[in-house]
């Protein structure tokens, strides 16, 4: 009996009957079973059933490595019929439905795919580059079962990221108090928010208290109906950033100017000036600001442009009791500017004042949501991209949303 604990515990499959142990080609096979208390239960809920037959024999598990050499678990793999979920496998203690896999091995591999590349992860655990991302998406479901991360929610950032070439995005929810990506999935429509509030659900939607988002209706529109003591908070990046497209377009239509009348030095001064004209002044550089200058005393249309949008930018800077003076004159000076881009964009931000008035009263911003999709990005180039958006957002759930399990035998 002692010899049998060792090799359970040696292979972590925790409190089960170890029958015998083999030696074959592939390496160390440990026969075992499962205790009479943990028998015959389903393999996807773990209610007691009734047994349906014998299965297809026996099974194998891979389980960690002993060292250079290969481990599995062998044992029975009966059938019962759930009630709910019909005839499945039994359940076994040391390994999670569906898998070929021990739990030990699993989470080990889960954690290595947090801390570095998946193919680092299958050269060194030996199995297949695809593998690791299943096995990822099943340690990530198990944990998202057992840990609510939707439970809580008062302040929430809502935004979507460019996975994969081909418009494939996916919809990403934040926890602006922790900071903690909460859910995520393919898609960039209302519908994809509208899964995100179903699995919400009315009472917690109810609780929300405030939303950053861009401008986008998709977003807006479910949040409006849904979550009616909801704050939506218009993310000021994106807001300078329509100040910042806005400018471009002066730059193009005055360069465009330029150069149609043959003068060439100077539309190849205003396409110099490109980041001049984007860059915060605090940022510039000698030679930029040199640049700058250029333009106030060559092109005061392109300048007056310059100057709305870094007049809209300090409305985020001012004391919160003058950023709706500030705003509207803005508006003002923007709506008689002569600018057409700026003449629009003044109708946009009219359209968004609430929004844009919550972000600054309440200091919100998509700061977090951008932090989280810098960290999508970097999960996907350091695993040189996905198949399965499913496999990216298990894995941007075990990095990003805590729920990594720990290293096999370690206290956490």
């Amino acid at each position: 009996m002692r010899t049998a604990r060792v090799w359970s515990r040696l292979l972590g499959l925790g409190a089960v009957v170890v029958e015998g142990v083999d030696f074959d080609g592939e390496g160390v096979v440990v026969l075992a079973r499962p205790r009479w208390q943990q028998r015959d239960r389903c393999g996807v809920c773990g209610r007691r059933s009734p047994g349906f037959d014998l299965g297809r024999g026996r099974r194998r598990w891979r389980a960690l490595d002993l060292g250079t050499t290969l481990a599995y678990v062998e044992a029975d793999a009966p059938r019962v019929r759930c009630r709910e979920h019909g005839v499945v496998v039994c359940a076994v203690p040391w390994a999670r439905h569906g898998s070929r896999f021990t739990r030990s091995f699993e989470d080990q591999a889960a954690w290595l795919a947090v801390q570095c590349s998946k193919k680092a992860v299958a050269e060194l655990l030996r199995i297949a580059w695809r593998t690791v991302g299943a096995i990822c998406e099943r340690v990530a479901a198990e944990a998202q079962h057992d840990v609510e991360l939707l439970d809580g929610l008062r302040r929430i950032g809502i935004d979507e990221i460019s996975h994969r070439k081909g418009q494939r995005y996916l919809t990403v929810v934040v926890d602006h108090h922790s900071g903690r990506l909460v859910w995520a999935a393919a898609g960039r429509d209302r519908a994809t928010v509208e899964a995100f509030l179903d699995a919400l659900g009315p009472e917690r939607c109810a609780r929300l208290e405030l939303v950053s988002c861009d401008m986008a209706s998709w977003i807006s529109g479910p949040i409006a109906e849904r979550c009616p003591g909801a704050v939506r908070c218009v993310d000021p990046f994106h807001v300078v950033q329509l100040a910042t497209d806005a400018l471009d377009e002066i730059r193009r239509e005055v360069w465009n100017e330029a150069r149609k009348a043959g003068q060439t030095a100077v539309a190849r001064d205003l396409k110099g000036a490109r980041f001049a004209l984007w860059k915060n002044p605090e940022n510039l550089t000698r030679r930029q600001k040199t640049k700058l200058s250029t333009v106030q005393q060559t092109n005061q249309r392109l300048y007056r442009a310059y100057l709305l949008k870094e007049q809209l930018r300090e409305i985020y800077r001012v004391p919160v009791e003058h950023a709706g003076a500030l705003l509207d004159a803005w508006l003002q000076w923007a709506r008689r500017s002569r600018l057409e881009s700026f003449v629009k964009l003044a109708r946009t931000i009219t359209e968004q004042r609430p929004g844009i008035e919550a972000a600054i009263e309440n200091g919100l911003s998509n700061a977090r949501v951008e932090a989280i999709n810098t960290n999508i990005r970097l999960i996907t180039r350091r695993a040189f991209g996905f198949h399965s958006p499913d496999a990216l957002i298990a894995l941007a759930m075990l990095t990003l949303g805590g729920l990594c399990p720990p290293l096999p035998g370690r206290v956490t």
